[in-house]
């Protein structure tokens, strides 16, 4: 382990947190709005909870791999509100906290001559991107529903 980059380390533990918070924040969602009855929405946010674990699984690994115990430094707060809207929202802006972070960590890894650490933090940020524009698709497609049931009432 002696002599690998210090700011990948710190790149890996950074994502191990925000990876963590992001199951966290999702697992809750995913509650709340089966709480409220949504539960085609409450299945798809526990989905993504899912495949953040599987970064978190794949960030441990990575660690191990380079000989460094896991340890992430803290999880951010849940942030929860009144309608899916917002939860998407939410989640929107967190997917892009991950991407510059991923992004960052490639730009790093790519000036510091670390292929193979640029790969592992390019896949994550493809994955995450995904999942931002997946978050943005579905908040479009409230928006509009939002807008066409605001207009039928207007003409009423």
């Amino acid at each position: 382990m002696s002599g690998y980059d210090p700011k990948v380390l710190g790149y890996l533990g950074r994502a191990l947190s925000l990876e963590l918070s992001a199951v966290q924040l999702y697992t809750t969602q995913a509650r709340l709005l089966a709480n409220w009855g949504l539960d085609e929405a409450a299945r798809k946010f526990q989905n993504e909870a899912v495949d953040e674990m599987q970064h978190v699984e794949r960030v441990i690994a990575r660690m191990l791999a380079v000989g460094v115990a896991p340890g992430a430094s803290q999880l951010r707060a849940t942030q929860l509100g009144p309608d899916l809207q917002s939860l998407l929202e939410i989640n929107f802006e967190f997917e892009h906290e991950l991407i510059t972070l991923y992004q960052d960590a490639v730009r790093h890894c790519v000036a510091v001559g670390s292929k193979n650490d640029a790969q592992f933090f390019q896949s994550l940020l493809e994955e995450e991107q995904q999942h931002a524009t997946d978050l943005s698709a579905w908040l479009q497609q409230l928006q509009s529903q939002s807008a066409e049931v605001g207009k039928v009432n207007r003409d009423r």
